[in-house]
């Protein structure tokens, strides 16, 4: 299952999980806004910047702001 980091007053992000709800790819949330650490998480995988959405796959790889396909793609 991938894991993405959001908030919920990013239009990108909500695009995002409305896309995967109906491609019937699971996926695990979490409030940037919410969680203490996700943020410094994000950036790490980032190089630096903490970008939203962040996607990250099994693999523990990270894709930023990330369409559909080029997830699916990696599963």
């Amino acid at each position: 299952m991938i894991t993405i980091y959001s908030a919920p007053w990013c239009g990108h992000c909500q695009r995002l999980k409305g896309q995967l709800t109906r491609e019937g790819i699971a996926y695990d949330e979490i409030d940037v806004d919410q969680t203490p650490g996700a943020t410094e998480l994000i950036a790490e995988l980032n190089g630096g910047s903490w970008l939203i959405p962040t996607v990250v796959l099994p693999d523990g790889s990270a894709l930023v702001n990330p369409s559909v396909d080029e997830i699916r793609a990696r599963l």
